[in-house]
């Protein structure tokens, strides 16, 4: 049963700006793991981010180094949740959550849909 569905899209030209005028916000955003990424990359994770805190109901507190995106078998992309995003897929009885990244023409993508079993609340 879907529990939440997330998109974010971001301007990576816009992003990259933004990143250069303050550079601590990398380190913000983003593990160390995920900032050896090119911009396009981060461009792409910021968004997922930004979609799977839609797809929890955009709670308050959450950590950005608490959702950390990177490439799993087969070279898909997958969350790895800790603290307090692992707490509120926890609290909302997640057990499963997808992530899609795009970046073409500029514009990089996500969409991150949130499921639990059917019966588990």
């Amino acid at each position: 049963m879907i529990v939440g569905v997330g998109i974010d899209v971001v301007d990576v030209a816009r992003f990259g700006e933004s990143l250069e005028r303050t550079p601590a916000l990398a380190v913000r955003l983003f593990t160390e793991r995920e900032r050896a990424l090119p911009l396009y990359s981060l461009a792409a994770r910021f968004a997922a981010k930004e979609a799977l805190a839609k797809a929890l109901g955009a709670p308050v507190g959450l950590g950005w180094h608490d959702a950390e995106v990177h490439r799993g078998e087969g070279r898909r992309p997958e969350f790895v949740l800790r603290g307090t995003v692992a707490e509120r897929v926890a609290e909302l009885g997640i057990t499963s959550v997808h992530v899609s990244l795009s970046h073409d023409a500029g514009i990089a993508s996500a969409v991150v849909v949130a499921e639990r079993e059917a019966g588990h609340s």
